[in-house]
């Protein structure tokens, strides 16, 4: 096992770790004392990859077996030079990565929404605003993927949300942003919505947080739990906790917060994954934020308050980096993973959540770093989820093995204000809705459609794999969203390059036939009655 990449992994068995305190630590390791039950420790370690975990309670662990932990610990702890953890502190800048869930493109104030979102509309002045931001996909566990490891989330086989007891996961064997930056010194932490796999699910052996670059995690597999109030499905470190009051938002942000005060140490930067769970259904709003919002219908009023809650979450926790002047050297990055189910939230987008339409995937983009970029920026060059991974190996100097798989391009010179090349063009895929993919190149999008009528089941099963590989596109409509950004002017007859966009998007089409994951096990077909048409599942209007 390399030293760079392994992981820490802590279990308290008490689940309030936050009071812990740190007995031992060395690079990448650390042994905590849970402060209200000292008799209640554990230890654990994995490479990242192989998933070798020790892992014994302290009532029940050998003399020799922690003498075996701390002997491997000290020995991994020598492998790193002293050197690397100074520069690392010295030239590489935190990182806050913040996503939503569900916000659409014009929920946000600084992107014309009805919401009050002082703190991110600030972060948007102070920082750059993208106009043309997209998700890697129009639904949740693909567009997390994509945004996690740079490359289209129809080719790592993500190609449909993962529901409960779910095969389909994130394979072990993608590297992700978490461990890309942890192999570059960075102590690094998951806070919110995973949905990449299963979660501490005994039947699923699917690659935890901590496998895939991530020493500490506070989340949940999927949505918060019955809603955002009092969810009861958080699992940290992998061991599932009780009820926890309060509101998601809140909850994570506040674990975020404490993960800096306890477990951080300044000698390396961090790398914090915020994955707030709002403002997806099932919506939760503190009641003195729904009666803000008096002029809306309650269900309206209900939602908006819950974008207000998120940012009051985000101020939070931009609040206390400036509060311990760590605001400054902060590269801050804030989205959503896909657009709005609600079509009064994505604006003059075509379409909703679901749709490859502009709807379905263009998304607010905010990017701040104090200290090295210009402030009141807007930058409305295309930009999106799978570009971040290539961006963040660029900035801290990371070597990225297989580059030719990424799918996105590094927009670092772009955010400097330099010339700026995508290597190639965006595209996004979902078999279920119509039309199934499309392609941005330039300010052009071409969508392609196949216009079938077979009856498909809202989850990914056995019989959508072998549909994927064999579908092919009858028709196609294109679209110039410098000019047409609620695209309701298609161009394809009329436009002089629209044989090249055919060509290009049906190109794509083969690469992810030839390329994508292939699942050998999924669940069997649906019957007949939990089936539907691709045009019945989501509504275009």
């Amino acid at each position: 096992m390399k030293a760079s990449r392994l992981s820490r992994f802590i279990e308290n068995r008490n689940y309030d770790d936050r009071l812990a305190r740190e007995l031992i630590h060395g690079t990448g390791w650390m042994i905590f004392l849970p402060s209200v039950n000292p008799s209640s420790f554990c230890i654990g370690f994995s490479d990242g990859k192989e998933r070798w975990i020790l892992l014994k309670s302290r009532e029940q662990c050998l003399l020799k077996s922690v003498l075996l932990a701390l002997s491997t610990l000290l020995f991994f702890s020598c492998s790193t030079p002293e050197t690397n953890q100074q520069d690392n502190q010295a030239t590489k800048p935190n990182i806050l990565l913040i996503i939503a869930d569900d916000m659409g493109y014009a929920d946000l104030g600084c992107f014309g929404g009805k919401a009050n979102t002082p703190n991110l509309d600030e972060l948007a002045q102070n920082g750059i605003k993208f106009t043309n931001f997209y998700a890697a996909a129009p639904n949740c566990s693909p567009s997390r993927a994509g945004l996690m490891t740079g490359i289209s989330p129809s080719i790592l086989g993500m190609y449909n949300y993962r529901p409960p007891k779910h095969p389909m996961h994130l394979l072990d064997k993608e590297v992700t942003i978490a461990e890309m930056l942890h192999e570059q010194g960075y102590q690094t932490g998951h806070f919110g919505k995973w949905h990449l796999g299963a979660l501490a699910d005994e039947e699923f052996d699917h690659p935890q947080p901590i496998d895939q670059g991530f020493s500490y995690s506070l989340g949940t597999e999927n949505n918060a739990q019955p809603s955002h109030l009092n969810p009861v499905n958080f699992i940290r470190n992998g061991v599932k906790i009780r009820e926890l009051k309060g509101y998601s938002c809140q909850l994570v942000a506040n674990e975020a917060i404490s993960w800096l005060d306890t477990i951080y140490r300044e000698d390396n930067p961090f790398f914090m994954y915020v994955a707030f769970h709002e403002p997806h259904a099932k919506v939760a709003s503190p009641p003195e934020l729904v009666a803000k919002y008096p002029e809306f219908p309650p269900k309206d009023a209900e939602y908006l308050a819950n974008i207000e809650n998120l940012d009051l979450a985000v101020g939070k926790l931009l609040t206390r980096l400036k509060a311990n002047n760590q605001f400054d050297n902060t590269l801050i990055i804030f989205s959503s993973d896909n657009g709005s189910y609600r079509q009064a939230s994505n604006g003059a987008l075509k379409a909703k959540k679901s749709f490859v339409y502009e709807g379905g995937i263009r998304v607010p983009g905010i990017i701040n770093w104090t200290n090295k970029l210009q402030s009141g920026q807007t930058i409305e060059e295309a930009a999106g989820f799978v570009d971040i991974f290539p961006t963040l190996a660029e900035i801290v100097n990371a070597k990225v093995e297989s580059k030719e798989r990424l799918d996105g391009t590094s927009i670092w010179p772009l955010l400097k204000g330099e010339d700026f090349k995508r290597e190639k063009p965006l595209y996004w895929f979902f078999y279920r809705t119509t039309p199934e993919m499309a392609l941005r190149t330039d300010n052009k999008v071409v969508l392609g459609f196949s216009d079938d009528t077979l009856t498909l089941s809202h989850q990914f099963v056995s019989p959508d794999m072998d549909y994927i590989r064999n579908m092919r596109f009858t028709r196609y409509e294109l679209y110039d969203l410098e000019e047409d950004i609620s695209q309701q002017k298609n161009i394809f007859q009329s436009d002089n390059e629209a044989q090249n966009f055919q060509k290009s998007i049906e190109q794509q089409l083969n690469q992810i036939q030839e390329r994508g994951h292939y699942w050998k096990k999924l669940p069997p077909d649906k019957p007949a009655k939990q089936k539907k048409q691709k045009k019945d599942w989501v509504r275009l209007k």
